[in-house]
């Protein structure tokens, strides 16, 4: 059933192609209703409107917080039309059906990012006359539209012309359901705001709701048969992909935005600390390394594993500069993303123009690279969804409780607390094995840690003597200490806490391995 838009109100706080729309509808006889700032912004551009308190019969009161929760407003959006009860009930009060909406809210989103932002100014732009009127034109879709995008203006327009000024069903559905995603996404982040201040320990509330804005629609998701999309939290300021700016190359897939998540994540252990290189394959670091200089840092986590490292994703914690943009494209080298806090111009020509795969190669800028800080994880199960605050534990060499006989070396301690960084990134059941600050040997994602042990050691080859072993988890067996020995492991960094600990422990003592223990572990499933 189409609907003839007769009567419209207008009371916008993103003024975004405000005129013009209202222009149209003008153009097409439709009397207009508006408010504050709205009626006075159409007025001086020569648009004729009816004041609010014309049709409710009241001023604005209370600095404009209340001016439009009146019957005359609410029984206009309300009234079933179906009903001839509720018809007659508006006309007994002298009331006119109103047949569109567009409204959008005030800015409490820009409003609550500015970093002085008081409790007061937040709470002052809580809209509530704004989602109520949505939400009743929302529910009486059946005669009402209701408009909260400007972006859909456009689309109406053309509508109208097509319909001789009618807007149909299919039409009002779907401006109902983005109404209402609108007024909840606007009211999960006054939540999120208001429970940060008052209920600042408050990690898992009763509901959860979490306010996300898509940013892209992606080509399909892990495979080319599934769809996907991108959504970004609002107001999340921290260096992230998903705040990143992308400066050239083709869009990011779903598996591009995993995988690089997986590297800045990864190389922000190494915030503010020294040149560090991590490159990831399937959300798994293959190299990792830290170097004096950034060109070194990029040649180590290369070789360290270069058939992995061939079309993954490097994420670097400086900027990167025509030296090592040369390194990033040496021979035999091809990569789907690059990540660092800038480029030089001289670094980008480089990147996307020196190899062949460079027209496609994308370039993700984010910024000062900092350490992570406190928040919380989604992760989505079917039906349901798990939450959990982020993986930030730290552990100092003091905290290190050395179990063997032998004590580790001041230079293998420095390579366990490498190590150790190096671990929490890899998939459990996860192995990483260090030497001179690069991750020469990753076991990832296995039933059995044994298992991941040789693949390490597989992985690593001969660069596996004399270096260190970091496990995200204990080990149930001494079987993974032989191993790890037999490539010629000298220390060891895990958590503890296994009934066969002192097994494990004399395993390492009859073939003179040193093992400190941390008391905490790193799954990452």
């Amino acid at each position: 059933m189409n609907v003839t838009i007769k009567r419209a109100l207008l009371s916008v706080s993103d003024k975004t192609g405000l005129v013009s729309f209202a222009k149209a509808l003008a153009d097409r006889g439709v009397v207009m209703i508006s408010t504050g700032g709205t009626a006075k912004a159409l007025t001086e551009a020569g648009i004729q409107v009816i004041p609010i308190d014309q049709i409710t019969g009241f001023p604005e009161m209370m600095d404009g917080r209340v001016k439009t929760l009146h019957p005359a407003v609410h029984g206009g959006l309300l009234a079933d039309r179906r009903k001839p009860a509720h018809m007659e009930a508006l006309a007994g009060m002298g009331y006119e059906p109103i047949d569109l909406v567009c409204v959008n809210l005030y800015p409490f989103e820009s409003t609550v990012a500015k970093p002085d932002v008081s409790i007061d100014d937040a709470v002052e732009n809580i809209d509530i006359g704004g989602p109520s009127m949505v939400r009743s034109a929302a529910k009486n879709h059946h005669a009402v539209a209701v408009v909260t995008d400007p972006s859909d203006y456009a689309a109406i327009m053309a509508e109208l012309d097509a319909n001789d000024g009618a807007l149909g069903l299919e039409t009002r559905q779907k401006l109902c359901v983005k109404a209402y995603a609108h007024t909840s996404f606007y009211d999960a982040q006054i939540a999120a705001f208001l429970r940060s201040k008052y209920s600042p320990d408050e990690q898992f509330p009763g509901e959860l709701t979490v306010p996300m804005r898509k940013a892209a629609e992606l080509r399909y998701g892990e495979n080319p048969h599934q769809k996907a999309a991108f959504y970004r939290y609002p107001g999340f300021k921290e260096s992230s992909v998903a705040n990143a700016q992308t400066l050239e190359g083709k869009a990011l897939s779903y598996n591009n935005y995993l995988d690089a998540d997986a590297a800045l994540e990864a190389v922000k252990e190494w915030a503010g600390e020294e040149p560090t290189c991590v490159i990831v394959k399937h959300t798994n670091p293959c190299g990792i390394a830290q170097r004096a200089s950034a060109v070194e840092a990029v040649k180590a986590a290369r070789n360290a594993d270069p058939i992995s490292a061939f079309g993954g994703i490097l994420a670097l914690n400086v900027p990167i500069d025509a030296d090592i943009a040369n390194e990033i494209t040496a021979p035999n080298t091809f990569l789907e993303v690059v990540i660092a806090p800038s480029f030089s111009d001289e670094a980008v020509t480089i990147l996307t123009t020196k190899k062949k795969w460079g027209a496609n190669l994308r370039l993700m800028v984010t910024g000062p690279i900092c350490k992570p800080a406190e928040g919380f994880v989604v992760r989505g199960l079917t039906g349901g969804a798990l939450v959990q605050e982020r993986d930030l534990a730290q552990t100092s060499a003091e905290e290190l409780k050395v179990v063997t006989e032998r004590q580790p070396t001041a230079e293998e301690i420095e390579s366990l607390l490498f190590a150790w960084r190096c671990v929490k990134h890899v998939k459990s059941n996860a192995i990483a094995f260090v030497k001179d600050r690069v991750l020469v040997g990753a076991g990832a994602g296995q039933m059995n840690r044994v298992q991941s042990v040789r693949l390490a050691a597989e992985h690593s080859g001969e660069l596996s003597n004399g270096a260190v072993l970091a496990s995200d988890a204990f080990f149930p067996f001494p079987d993974n200490i032989e191993t790890a020995a037999a490539a010629g492991i000298t220390a060891v960094i895990q958590p503890g806490g296994s009934k066969k600990d002192g097994e494990v422990i004399a395993a390492a003592d009859k073939l003179g391995l040193a093992m400190v223990f941390t008391g905490k572990r790193h799954f990452r499933h």
